[in-house]
């Protein structure tokens, strides 16, 4: 073999050397833990994160990326986060993981968009960083590159997002408040980074960043629905106003972040993947603390919607007496083998916006897959074929503004929008 070509390999091998020694060498110096007890941490911290549900398009691509998100400036894909040397994250350095999760910055680099989450990772502390690297590590790597992503102009340009950054990202390790127990601490810590609830349940600015004044108080986003493709839902205000979580108790809220079910309600659409990839795998401490804290968030109030009229009105309790109350009641507080309670117990229904309400209506509840154990005696018809638009935003409007429920007008135009 030539010389030239000897030096090279070597040098080949060399570089190798330093890369796997700087990705692993967090790991080695970490003498308080055990590989194993610090991959199963890792893997639990994953679990938390949800992770599998935007990084996996289906079970023989586990975390390879390519899911796709629609936003308002286009679509953007997730991207590879098995140790894979060329097209995920195996010759990434524990320091280079650590850019990503805190800054959004690639090694190369090149700014990730803030569709993944690094405005809430950045406050997770190192030890969970680490844990989290080194499980991901442990997964078996997959060759796949994330297709591109189809961004307008100028959304498309990635430098910008130094400017993003710099107005919107908060680079800071959580830090717990002494004034409150551990318990408390422990469920702001999952709430506001590792589980990252703010990033579908906050409202956004103009530019996609989260509008820290009303943090939690509800947000829109869109997301599938099978057989139908992307469509605009709304996450319910989760703090403690008047039509948000104060509907529900802290056993009420445990209990559907674990099992998609409490005494008011089943889990449907987005969020059967937040609790069947990720909430309902938390050891019930941390769910307890979650709790705890969600229920303590002091209420953000929200915009007054449009009152009902009494034609609307009208028109929603023929239909609703017609289709709907044989299940749920003409008192609206639903039958524990017919169907749930729509009387001031479902944060969907007295939601600022309707449209995951809508999204009910035209398309029936989507459930979990797979199924829970049944509860109801029938799943719920879809009427995207039986009722036109304005009969549907009667009937949303009617059970939005009956009973001891108080949540505005919807209106035919917002019915359209979710066909």
């Amino acid at each position: 073999m030539p010389l030239l070509e000897t030096l090279k390999m070597i040098l080949k091998t060399f570089k190798l050397a330093i890369v796997l020694y700087a990705s692993f060498w967090p790991m080695l110096s970490c003498a308080d833990i055990g590989d194993d007890e610090l991959l199963q941490r890792g893997e639990y911290l994953a679990l938390a994160g949800n992770c599998h549900s935007c990084h996996t398009v289906e079970k023989n691509t586990f975390m390879a990326g390519g899911v796709p998100f629609e936003t308002p400036f286009g679509r953007i894909y997730s991207t590879n986060i098995t140790p894979d040397m060329a097209t995920g994250i195996g010759a990434w350095t524990f320091e280079d993981f650590a850019n990503s999760m805190r800054q959004g910055i690639r090694p190369d680099g090149t700014h990730l968009y803030p569709v993944f989450p690094y405005t809430s990772f950045a406050q997770l502390i190192d030890d969970d960083l680490l844990a989290i690297f080194t499980y991901l590590k442990s997964i078996p790597a997959i060759t796949q590159s994330a297709p591109d992503n189809d961004l307008s102009f100028p959304f498309n340009i990635r430098q910008f997002l130094a400017i993003w950054k710099y107005l919107f990202l908060n680079e800071y390790v959580f830090e717990p408040d002494d004034t409150r127990p551990d318990s408390w601490n422990r469920g702001a810590y999952l709430v506001e980074a590792l589980t990252h609830c703010g990033v579908c349940h906050s409202p956004r600015n103009f530019l996609g960043a989260e509008k820290r004044h009303s943090k939690m108080a509800g947000g829109a986003y869109s997301d599938k629905i099978s057989g139908v493709g992307y469509r605009k839902w709304f996450a319910p205000n989760l703090t403690s106003a008047p039509t948000g979580l104060s509907l529900w108790s802290h056993e009420d809220t445990f209990s559907y972040l674990k099992t998609g079910r409490n005494s008011l309600v089943d889990s449907f659409g987005p969020m059967n993947e937040v609790i069947f990839n990720s909430t309902q795998h938390l050891d019930d401490q941390d769910l307890d603390a979650i709790a705890l804290y969600l229920k303590s968030l002091p209420p953000i109030p929200v915009a007054e919607s449009q009152p009902a009229d009494r034609k609307t009105m009208g028109m929603g309790r023929t239909i609703y007496n017609l289709h709907c109350g044989t299940c749920h009641l003409p008192t609206g507080l639903g039958d524990p083998e017919m169907a749930p309670r729509l009387n001031q117990g479902s944060l969907v229904v007295q939601a600022q916006n309707p449209a995951s309400l809508i999204n009910v209506i035209l398309y029936g509840p989507e459930e979990p897959r797979p199924p829970l154990p049944p509860k109801w005696l029938n799943p719920m018809d879809e009427f995207q074929y039986m009722l036109d638009d304005a009969e549907v935003a009667a009937l949303a409007t009617y059970i939005r503004n009956s009973w001891n429920n108080n949540a505005g007008l919807v209106t035919a135009r917002q019915v359209a929008k979710q066909r």
